[in-house]
C-alpha cells in the first residue's frame, strides 16, 4: 500500500473547496482565500472553465441547484454568472503565492486544463464529473503533475478505467490520490458509504482521500481516523448567500474546527507501536495490582491461598509472580495490606 502525503510533514491535506461560491466576484474571490487560510486549509480550490464549453443549451441544472438558484435560468446561464476569467485566475494565483495557501483549480474543459497549466499548478485535481472524459483523462495524465481524482457517481470499473488513462498518459500511480465522494448536496448520511474509502484504497493500492458534501464536520473528520490522505470541503462566507453550493458548505467558524479536528486526530494516530504512553506511565503503580499479605503474617510461615492476596498499589511483585511466591518462607513479619517481599 502507498502511504504518501502532499502535505511535506505527513499531515492531512486539507483543501478548501471555494468552487463557485464567490459568486462571479473577484472580491469574494479573495476573501475565500483569506477566509481559508486563517482557518487553517493547505489549500483553496476554485473551478476553471468557459461555460460553453461544458453545457449544453439544453442541459437542466441539478436539484440542488435548481433549489438555490434562478428557477428561469439553464445551466449554461447559471454557470456563466459563474465564471471566472484568466485575469481573475492570474489574480488570485498571484494573491495566494504570496501567501502560505497553494492555490488550486478543478478544469472543467480542455481549454481551462491550458490555463491552468500556464499559471503553473502543481495539483491537478479532477472533478467527478470528468472521470469519464476520455480527451479530459489523457490530457491531465500527459501532464505528469499530481493528480486528486474525485470518484463521485461512479463505480469501481469507471474509477479503474480512469486510472488506467491516467498512467497510460504518463502520471504514475504514486502520483495520484483517489477521493471517495457522493456529489449530492448535501449528501444524506446514510448515503456518504465512507467505507467505500478504504475500498478504493485495496482495490487499486493508491492513496485516498475524502470530498465532502454532507452538513457539519464528524464525516470529514471520521475519514482522517480511517486514513485520508486528503480533505475536501466546501467554504462560503454565508451560507444564506445565492447560488447552488453555499449551503452544503461550511462558515469559516466551522471550517476551522474542522481543521482543528482534523489535527487532533492526526496526533491521536501516533506510532502503531502499543507501548505505554510517558502520559500514562505514572498511573501503572496506581491503578495496577501487588501481592499483599491478606492477613497477619509471621516471619517463617510459608506463603499460601489463604494468606496472601492482590491489591492496589502496584510497586510490588506482580500479581503475574503469584506460583512463584507461593510456597516461599515469609522473611519477616507482615501486616495485613504490606507489600509482600521475597527478599
Amino acid at each position: 500500500m502507498i502511504h504518501k502525503r502532499m502535505n511535506r510533514d505527513g499531515k492531512t491535506f486539507i483543501i478548501a473547496e471555494a468552487g463557485v461560491n464567490h459568486n462571479g466576484s473577484l472580491g469574494l474571490a479573495k476573501k475565500l482565500v483569506d477566509a481559508a487560510l486563517e482557518a487553517g486549509a493547505d489549500a483553496i480550490k476554485f473551478q476553471s472553465f468557459k461555460a460553453q464549453n461544458i453545457a449544453g443549451i439544453y442541459a437542466e441544472k441539478a436539484g440542488y441547484q435548481k433549489q438555490y438558484t434562478d428557477p428561469r435560468a439553464s445551466q449554461l446561464e447559471m454557470l456563466k454568472k459563474l465564471e471566472l476569467d484568466e485575469n481573475a485566475h492570474r489574480v488570485l494565483f498571484t494573491y495566494c503565492s504570496g501567501k502560505p495557501i497553494i492555490f488550486m483549480s478543478s478544469p472543467f474543459d480542455l481549454e481551462s486544463i491550458d490555463l491552468l497549466v500556464s499559471l503553473g499548478l502543481e495539483i491537478f485535481k479532477i472533478p467527478s464529473g470528468e472521470i469519464t472524459n476520455l480527451p479530459y483523462l489523457r490530457k491531465i495524465g500527459a501532464l505528469q503533475k499530481q493528480v486528486i481524482l474525485s470518484t463521485g457517481m461512479s463505480d469501481t470499473d469507471e474509477i479503474r478505467q480512469a486510472l488506467d488513462i491516467l498512467v497510460l498518459s504518463g502520471t504514475s500511480l504514486e502520483k495520484i490520490t483517489v477521493l471517495h465522494c457522493n456529489t449530492e448536496y448535501p449528501t444524506p448520511m446514510k448515503d456518504v458509504n465512507l467505507s467505500a474509502m478504504n475500498t478504493i484504497s485495496n482495490l487499486f493500492n493508491v492513496n485516498t482521500g475524502y470530498s465532502d458534501h454532507t452538513r457539519g464536520i464528524e464525516v470529514p473528520i471520521a475519514a482522517v481516523a480511517l486514513g485520508a490522505s486528503v480533505i475536501e470541503k466546501h467554504l462560503t462566507l454565508d451560507k444564506e448567500m445565492d447560488g447552488p453550493d453555499h449551503r452544503a458548505s461550511l462558515d469559516p467558524g466551522e471550517f476551522a474546527e474542522m481543521v482543528r479536528s482534523i489535527r487532533n486526530i492526526e496526533k491521536a494516530h501516533g506510532d502503531g507501536i502499543k507501548i505505554p504512553s510517558p502520559s500514562e506511565t505514572r498511573n501503572r503503580e496506581v491503578v495496577r495490582k501487588s501481592i499483599v499479605a491478606a492477613c497477619n503474617i509471621s516471619k517463617g510461615e510459608a506463603f499460601c491461598e489463604s494468606n496472601i492476596t492482590v491489591k492496589r498499589p502496584g510497586f510490588g511483585i506482580s500479581p503475574m509472580m503469584w506460583d512463584h511466591v507461593i510456597g516461599r518462607t515469609a522473611t519477616r513479619d507482615y501486616l495485613v495490606d504490606e507489600l509482600i517481599s521475597l527478599e
